[in-house]
């Protein structure tokens, strides 16, 4: 018998690549507005300080990002920023939008792997539309038997999600790239977890992580190690 029920994966950065993609389209206004003398560092400041603001109004993804660049574009060129430049800025989150899905490695090895011996569900949080788009874009769509597209990802949330699918905590893994969303708040309910930490995170997204020792704590460099590790965690419990 298997020692999880369930094995939730997040998305962004934990399936595909996608902070990269903010940062090239964060780059694209980072030109757009050097005209008006403004410095890479002051908008990335003023950017985040935005969104982080307008979390709470429009929640998480490319179209609340796409409205924070144009407030933060207002707010330091004040007021001078042409509609031109505006169209110009909503054709650069359009960009992102369309941009091809592209699975981290290892990730189209492990999950049709793993699909064959577990329940694999997907647990994300941003827009509904682009997420459900990025999924069934990414080919990956027929190894889970569930997709849940979350506001956010609070131990509230998760209650609330494993009550509804009738979810035990102990019997589930989470595997995610954010200690803040994906890690964390899963520990807090009983649940196991996996850290593969990205190669950048977005600033919202840092928290501390748990002490190496910490009960039903797992990180791993890459996916592609996931399934030795459920191996090896099997075997402990038949011992």
């Amino acid at each position: 018998m298997p020692l999880f029920d369930v094995i939730a994966f997040d998305a962004d950065d934990t399936l595909w690549h996608n902070e990269r993609l903010y940062d090239q389209t964060q780059a694209g206004l980072g030109s757009l507005l050097a005209g008006y003398g403004i410095r890479a560092s002051d908008l990335a400041g003023h950017l985040y300080l935005t969104e982080s603001h307008n979390i709470a109004l429009f929640g998480y993804g490319i179209k609340s990002f796409t409205l924070s660049m144009i407030e933060a574009a207002v707010d330091l060129t004040a007021g001078k920023i042409s509609s031109r430049e505006v169209l110009a800025i909503i054709d650069l989150a359009r960009a992102q939008l369309n941009a091809p899905v592209e699975l981290l490695e290892h990730v189209l090895e492990a999950v049709p792997q793993l699909a064959a011996r577990y329940h694999l569900i997907v647990i994300t949080k941003g827009d509904l539309q682009d997420q459900e788009t990025k999924i069934a874009r990414s080919g990956l769509a027929e190894f889970f038997r569930d997709i849940e597209v979350v506001s956010d990802k609070t131990p509230q949330s998760y209650a609330t999600l494993f009550k509804n699918h009738a979810f035990s905590p102990q019997r589930l893994l989470m595997v995610g790239d954010s200690l803040r969303s994906d890690i964390l708040p899963v520990l807090q309910l009983g649940a196991h977890a996996v850290y593969i930490p990205y190669a950048t995170t977005w600033q919202h997204e840092a928290a501390q992580p748990p002490a190496p020792a910490t009960p039903r704590f797992y990180q791993l460099e890459h996916l592609g190690q996931l399934p030795d590790l459920l191996e090896r965690l099997e075997s402990q419990i038949k011992k």
